[in-house]
C-alpha cells in the first residue's frame, strides 16, 4: 500500500510538469482587423496618374504648326530668308505671268460651305450646330483682330503696291480658320474632308501671290494666324450652351394654403 501512495503523487507531479509547458504553447489565433484609415482614398484602386510635362499640354499642341509658319512669315519678311519674296515673287509670275481672277475673294468661304453641306447631309459633328457657330465666333473675332493689327503695325507694302497691309494675309488666314474647323469637327468621321478644306485654303493662298496681292511670308504667316485662332476658339470654349435643362430632385406634394385652399408645392434643382 505504501508503494501505491508514494506513486501516485510523484504521477501527478510528472504529469503536471509535462502538461503545464505543452499548454503553455498554443497561443489562441488573434483575429486581425482590416486597415480601413484609407479606405476611401482609392476604392477602384487606379493607378495615381503622372502629371503630364509642360510641352505635351493642349496649348503647346495647339500651336506647334501655327508658330512654325508664322515664324517662317516673320524670318522671310521683308526681303529676308533663304529664299526671299522676291524670288518667290519672280518665279510665281514666270509660270502664270497674265493669270488674274477673282475666285480668291469667293473662294475664302469655301471651306464654310463645305461645313454646312457636310453638316446638312447628316453626318455627325464634334459639336452641336449651336456649339460650333459660338466656336466660328470667337475664332473670326481673334483671328480678325490679330490680323489686322499685326498688318497696321507691319506696315508692309503689296507686290502690287495698293497699300501697305500685306502682311499677313488676311484672306489667307481667313481660309485656313474655317479649313481647321472643318478639319476638328470631322477628323473622326474621316480625315479627307479636313483634306478637301485644306486644298480649297491653299488655293486662296496660291491666287493671293498670283494676283500679286500677297508675298509668300504673307500667305504662310496668314495661314498661320488662321490656325491658331480655330485652336484658341476651341481651346477657350467649354460647350455650355444648347445643353438640355434637366430636373434633379423633383418633388410634388400637396399643400393647404390660407382659407384652406388646396394645391401644390413643386421644388427642383436646375442642372445641365
Amino acid at each position: 500500500m505504501r508503494k501505491r501512495l508514494i506513486h501516485y503523487p510523484l504521477l501527478l507531479l510528472l504529469s503536471g510538469v509535462v502538461a503545464h509547458p505543452l499548454s503553455a504553447q498554443v497561443v489562441p489565433p488573434q483575429k486581425i482587423l482590416p486597415d480601413t484609415t484609407h479606405k476611401f482614398e482609392n476604392p477602384n484602386a487606379v493607378a495615381a496618374s503622372s502629371k503630364k510635362p509642360w510641352y505635351a499640354g493642349k496649348l503647346v499642341k495647339a500651336t506647334i504648326v501655327p508658330a512654325v509658319l508664322i515664324g517662317y512669315g516673320a524670318y522671310t519678311f521683308n526681303g529676308g530668308g533663304f529664299y526671299t519674296n522676291q524670288q518667290a515673287n519672280r518665279d510665281i509670275h514666270r509660270v502664270f505671268p497674265t493669270f488674274r481672277t477673282r475666285a480668291d475673294d469667293l473662294l475664302i468661304f469655301a471651306p464654310y460651305l463645305e461645313l454646312g453641306a457636310v453638316l446638312f447631309s447628316g453626318v455627325e459633328s464634334r459639336n452641336d450646330r449651336l456649339n460650333i457657330g459660338l466656336v466660328v465666333l470667337k475664332s473670326e473675332l481673334i483671328m480678325l483682330s490679330t490680323t489686322y493689327a499685326v498688318k497696321f503695325l507691319s506696315r508692309e507694302t503689296r507686290p502690287d503696291g495698293s497699300d501697305n497691309l500685306s502682311f499677313p494675309s488676311g484672306h489667307t488666314a481667313q481660309a485656313f480658320l474655317a479649313a481647321s474647323i472643318v478639319h476638328t469637327e470631322f477628323r473622326d468621321k474621316s480625315q479627307w474632308y479636313g483634306v478637301g478644306a485644306y486644298t480649297l485654303a491653299t488655293s486662296v493662298a496660291a491666287l493671293r501671290m498670283i494676283n500679286s496681292k500677297h508675298w509668300q511670308s504673307d500667305v504662310v504667316a496668314g495661314a498661320g494666324f488662321g490656325i491658331l485662332s480655330a485652336h484658341l476658339g476651341y481651346l477657350t470654349h467649354r460647350n455650355r450652351w444648347g445643353r438640355k435643362l434637366t430636373l434633379v430632385g423633383l418633388n410634388v406634394a400637396p399643400a393647404y394654403f390660407g382659407g384652406g385652399t388646396p394645391g401644390l408645392t413643386v421644388s427642383w434643382h436646375p442642372t445641365h
